[in-house]
């Protein structure tokens, strides 16, 4: 039996529960039900450590444990509950003229409205209101209530969201609030101490403690742009939007989900890093909106087959995929090929770190880039644009030798009627794969039905001859192909004897 691990938002703004599965494994689920009661029997140990042992800039402790360190903090966190009205579609059988005639004959039945509630928590950071949370706390709500921990409880109005990092400024209507400081997330490391705060399953104010243990996680398939701190201090469904404090008190990040089989805690939860959190804090109350920067190129992560094709250092800077050509990145020069290994003289890691950077630069920003092209290196300027808001049946032939890495792959001509059953752009060029054997070397790299492959071998790819061509020519060796899916494109490696 396959075992499910799911990405929780531990926020109740759903009903029930979705699971996306992603690549087998990960899966990411809406969280429980606000008020939802999980309690049981426990047994605490206090921590015990002495004011001589932790020094000037170590945590703030007292013979008992860390209550001097929570004790500012813990009147900053809030509780959000949220409701919103979704409409209940009434079964098919309803509008049946035979069953009408048992509710009067009336017509066709409107869809009942249903109000769900939600439960979350929040991070006050200005004495006048401003409340940072997560936007899965209050996405389509038309009722926020904000209730502080002296039991005053406030009507908040949501001020802005970006659901590409999931954050979400709150407003209420109050004066001489208590806030906690900001810290500054790109200093941590793994192994130094976190303290989370929220309202877990509406039980009340609760903290937790544990350490950071890792930073920079991506590719999690939870929000758009993805650098989590990652941590073991509890976090639950209602923690979401609440508060993580490094040893001095600091807010460090902002709770947002949990890796779990069970829908509670196992260990590993993640937070927005506060320095990520605070850009599109100050966005939002500047624009209304995030404004990102935007090269206008797909990029992705140099694998150790890629770099020996491209002749760059294996797991450095970001390869380029494809270029809009009437980008900044497209009118710049940049190619498909090129891989991106500095911006402005700071080495890229990744595509995520790429990503990352240009998104907290404005457009119109100057930005000098450093790009290896065939193994040479060359200097790139450009002026970032804005970030845009938005992205049958086939009969097999174009088989290969039995001796190829491209053996068990079918391909056929890209005809018009294809290209628009794939949605693709008229402009898009190449091959359509019609199978892959699951025992192909090409099924290994990620080639699946329906791409498209534009080039083999960095050499285009314009009918069923070309791709055979290209592919004899190139017989037992690995091969590197460009390929084209859901309008996106990638360089794929396969694998040759």
């Amino acid at each position: 039996m396959e075992r499910f691990l799911q990405i929780r938002k531990p926020a109740a703004v759903a009903v029930g529960v979705i699971i996306l599965v992603v690549g087998g494994v990960l899966g990411i689920a809406a969280s429980s039900w606000a008020g939802q009661s999980v309690l049981g029997s426990s047994h605490t140990v206090p921590i015990y450590i002495s004011q001589s042992a932790a020094s000037a800039s170590g945590p703030k402790t007292n013979a008992l444990g860390f209550a001097p360190l929570l004790k500012p903090a813990l009147p900053a966190v809030v509780s959000i509950t949220s409701s919103r009205v979704v409409k209940v579609p009434q079964s098919p059988f309803f509008n049946d003229p035979f069953f009408q005639q048992f509710f009067g004959g009336q017509g066709p039945r409107q869809p009942q409205e249903q109000r769900e509630r939600g439960l979350g928590s929040g991070v006050i950071i200005s004495p006048d209101g401003y409340i940072l949370t997560n936007n899965h706390v209050v996405d389509k709500a038309t009722d926020i209530k904000v209730l502080l921990p002296d039991k005053r409880q406030f009507s908040g109005k949501v001020i802005g969201t970006d659901p590409k990092t999931d954050v979400a400024v709150v407003k209420i209507d109050a004066t001489d609030l208590p806030t906690i400081p900001l810290g500054d997330s790109s200093k941590l490391e793994v192994g130094d101490y976190a303290f989370a705060i929220g309202n877990p399953f509406g039980v009340g104010e609760t903290a937790t403690m544990g350490i950071v243990s890792a930073t920079g996680r991506n590719g999690l398939s939870i929000e758009d742009y993805e650098d989590f701190i990652q941590t073991d201090a509890a976090i639950n469904p209602g923690n979401s939007g609440g508060a993580l404090l490094n040893a001095r008190g600091e807010l460090i990040g902002v709770n947002t989900a949990i890796l779990s089989g069970g829908g509670g805690n196992q260990g590993i939860g993640f937070a927005i890093p506060i320095n990520m959190a605070k850009y599109v804090m100050d966005e939002i109350l500047k624009h209304g909106k995030v404004v990102r920067g935007y090269i206008g190129v797909g990029i992705q992560e140099v694998t150790p087959e890629l770099a020996r094709v491209f002749h760059v250092t294996a797991e450095k800077g970001a390869l380029v995929s494809s270029v809009d050509p009437s980008s900044p990145g497209g009118k710049a020069g940049l190619q498909r090929g090129d891989v991106i290994t500095e911006l402005n003289g700071t080495p890229i890691n990744g595509p995520n770190d790429l990503r990352l950077k240009v998104a907290t630069m404005a457009p119109g920003t100057t930005v000098h880039l450093k790009v290896n092209r065939n193994g040479e290196p060359r200097d790139v300027s450009l002026t970032l644009g804005e970030a845009p808001t938005g992205k049958g049946e086939v009969n097999p032939q174009g088989g290969s030798a039995e001796n190829s890495p491209m053996r068990g792959v079918q391909v056929q001509d890209l005809t018009d009627d294809i290209r628009q059953q794939l949605g693709l752009r008229p402009d898009v060029k190449g091959v359509v794969v019609t199978n892959v054997s699951d025992d192909a070397p090409a099924a290994d790299a990620g080639l699946q039905r329906g791409d498209v492959i534009e080039q083999v071998n960095r050499q285009p790819v314009n009918s069923v001859a070309d791709y055979q061509h290209l592919v004899s020519q190139a017989g037992k060796k690995t091969m590197v192909l460009l390929v084209e899916r859901g309008g996106n494109t990638t360089f794929l490696v396969v694998q040759g004897e």
